[in-house]
């Protein structure tokens, strides 16, 4: 049986999923890996840390599906996208930690671009606005504030990359420095229009044109892997951000489709198909994937933290043993009692776009338990999903249903609450592994594998369709507390 293979590399796990060419999940292996906070809004990966988990999950499906008498035919790659690092072209070894999507470092930085006027040009070139959370400022920083690191990329001596060009880097063998056009167009330098990397933008943040990877469509030759490394010789085929994989694995194919998926953050994506839309409400617009140098065009809201909330209350907090008991919680609790968990702990995403809110718990009283802080902490995750939505509606773009995927998606409490807060159907498929699937289904297709990119997602089916039941009045009243919730966290309020 021929396979394909997805290395899906997250905030705080790396998988490898093998599919078989019906879109059956084959074989499957996950690692985690530590996150590092040394300040406070500073997130840090090792980079060794993304490799090696990378390196185990890739060997581990490989050898469970030999051992079957199965063939891999090709890889996909889907990554967390904004993360950024740098790395000596002689060695493969990064200068410095990654940078995180979710640090909020060079929140100045991008505050000095604001005040500067900067914002309409980087929004009209890249569908971006001015954060830290997109990888161009954090690449700035680590030029600036590692020693000798700006002179020696100005040589050539160094490279830069999101997570999908150091690993496709170092599977490679150092073979080819690429990116794909949807992890190019979330870095604040990529002109989504053009299709090039744009030069008034390298200038205004110097960044010398010489650590810049080739951008490539979403399905192209990416390289092989090299000799020594399991899967030798497989082609890498297939290359998107983990939210446009997502797309692609939800088979959000047609204008005016989306999709949700709630992993660490939540992204809230939306097709606009050839058309580029510039959101008047604080969304970005970003690529969706680009084949055979044709883009295509999605809306997205970028939530910052979704799952990493319950990760904080069983790790940080001790409240929770498992992720599950956040579900038996809410089952007990019912009720929060008025108490609101914003989780702005690295500040706040779409719609608001605040690098210095911090995380609060309000509406706190002496009956107020543990099991009302964990519901609260999941109710936030559909209020946030809402504040999303309800900007995507003022651009003009109104859902009828939500189809969702991610590790909270199998969370039947969660997705309920959702659908009675957002007043529409939630769709949960059967395979939920669809960011992994798009980054499959872009191998397959461009390997001959798979005759449309839709070949793997149309076998994908619905497993739970979620229908609002809670009155319109307690809607809008639970979801007013949200607003005035999230006004107490704002820094200009």
């Amino acid at each position: 049986m021929d396979l394909l293979l997805a290395l899906d590399q997250g905030t705080t796990s790396s998988r490898c999923v093998a599919f078989d060419l019906r879109g059956n999940t084959v074989a499957l292996a996950q690692r985690e890996f530590a996150q590092h906070f040394p300040r406070d809004g500073w997130v840090e990966h090792d980079p060794e840390d993304l490799w090696g988990s990378t390196l185990v999950c890739l060997r581990e499906v490989i050898d469970a599906v030999t051992a079957a008498g199965h063939a891999p035919i090709g890889i996909g790659i889907a990554n967390q996208r904004e993360t950024t690092l740098v790395w000596e072209r002689r060695t493969g070894c990064a200068v410095a930690p990654a940078i995180v999507w979710q640090d909020r470092r060079t929140a100045a930085a991008c505050e000095r671009l604001r005040r500067d006027g900067r914002a309409p040009l980087i929004a009209e070139r890249t569908g971006l606005l001015p954060d830290p959370y997109f990888s161009a400022t954090k690449l700035a920083w680590i030029l600036d504030n590692v020693p000798g690191c700006r002179a020696r990329a100005e040589t050539g001596e160094l490279a830069f990359g999101t997570v999908d060009s150091f690993l496709l880097w170092r599977l490679g063998g150092a073979g080819r420095h690429c990116t794909d056009a949807t992890n190019a167009s979330r870095t604040m330098l990529f002109d989504i229009h053009a299709q090039r990397w744009d030069e008034e933008l390298l200038d205004l943040l110097r960044i010398p044109r010489a650590l810049l990877p080739e951008v490539l469509d979403s399905a192209a030759d990416f390289g092989c892997v090299a000799a020594g490394l399991p899967g030798a010789g497989l082609p890498v085929a297939g290359v998107a951000g983990d939210q446009q994989a997502a797309l692609i694995g939800q088979g959000c194919l047609r204008p005016g489709e989306a999709k949700a998926t709630y992993g660490t953050g939540c992204f809230l994506v939306l097709n606009t198909g050839q058309r580029a839309v510039l959101s008047r409400n604080q969304l970005l617009t970003t690529l969706a994937w680009r084949l055979d140098g044709a883009p295509v065009y999605a809306l997205e809201g970028s939530i910052f933290v979704a799952g990493a909330a319950i990760k904080w209350l069983r790790d940080t907090l001790g409240l929770i043993a498992s992720a599950a008991d956040s579900e038996l919680a809410a089952r007990r609790s019912a009720d929060t009692g008025g108490v609101y968990l914003v989780p702005a702990f690295a500040g706040l995403g779409a719609p608001h776009w605040d690098p210095h809110a911090r995380g609060a718990i309000v509406g706190l009283t002496r009956d107020s338990g543990v099991d009302a802080i964990v519901t609260a902490a999941l109710q936030s995750v559909a209020y946030q999903t809402r504040d999303v939505l309800d900007a995507m509606a003022a651009d003009g773009s109104r859902l009828d249903a939500l189809r969702v995927d991610g590790g909270m998606a199998v969370n039947d409490w969660l997705l309920q609450f959702m659908a009675d807060v957002l007043g529409i159907a939630v769709s949960r498929p059967r395979v939920t592994e669809a960011t992994a699937l798009g980054a499959a289904s872009l191998a397959g297709y461009r390997l001959g594998a798979l005759a449309a990119l839709d070949a793997l997602s149309s076998a994908r089916g619905e497993d739970r369709r979620f229908e609002p039941s809670m009155p319109a009045a307690e809607r809008e009243r639970l979801y007013a507390g949200w607003l005035d919730a999230v006004r107490r966290t704002r820094t200009h309020e």
